[in-house]
């Protein structure tokens, strides 16, 4: 695999930032530690590659997470432009990020769902401000819209990096790195591999 480098440190880290920052905590708080920030943030990035080859993101609120809490479950317009990118390359990146800088990149593939019982399940009212009552009596907005469908995102692999000090207490350290020049140690920078990814899908945790 092709890589890039400007430059060569010797024996010290040329990313002193991941090198200070990096964790590998159990399984079960890397995940947790996930769950909690994507409930929280709630709204995402959603990127699609489209016919054209392009990526295309577009803002998404988060409706529900399944399979032990690692998949993703969406509401989309089926008849929308990232359908039509889906059903080409299901191959999809959900990002989430805060005002404070913590975010969240989840790689996945995506399938879209339009079973009927599935979309009642996780239907919400306020989608109907975003389809619309198209007056035929059919194309209401509701639970029964055809319109409406479900993006399922079953993740591959994720990586995050969430506050491991309070905004002051990391106002302290950045600070302290601008003076001494030595990298500021202020996430949690974590890493959950495909294999994690599977084993606790599979768990009961």
């Amino acid at each position: 695999m092709a890589s890039f480098s400007n430059a060569e440190t010797g024996n010290k880290p040329a990313d002193p930032y991941t090198s200070k920052n990096i964790q590998d905590p159990s399984l079960k708080e890397k995940v947790e530690d996930l769950q909690g920030f994507v409930d929280k943030s709630k709204f995402c990035m959603m990127t699609t590659k489209t016919q054209d080859g392009l990526l295309a993101s577009r803002c998404m609120a988060l409706a529900a997470r399944e399979d032990n809490g690692i998949d993703f479950i969406f509401h989309t317009n089926t008849e929308s432009g990232k359908t039509d990118d889906l059903a080409q390359n299901p191959d999809i990146n959900l990002a989430f990020l805060n005002n404070a800088g913590e975010w969240a990149s989840i790689s996945g593939v995506a399938t879209i769902e339009t079973d009927r019982a599935r979309v009642e399940q996780f239907y919400s009212a306020g989608l109907k401000a975003w389809l619309g009552d198209l007056g035929d009596g059919v194309h209401d907005g509701g639970p029964k819209d055809p319109r409406i469908g479900l993006i399922k995102v079953k993740s591959k692999t994720a990586q995050y990096a969430i506050s491991r000090r309070t905004a002051i207490g990391g106002a302290v350290e950045f600070a302290k790195g601008v003076v001494t020049g030595d990298a500021a140690q202020v996430n949690k920078l974590r890493h959950i591999e495909a294999s994690e990814v599977d084993q606790w899908r599979g768990s009961s945790a």
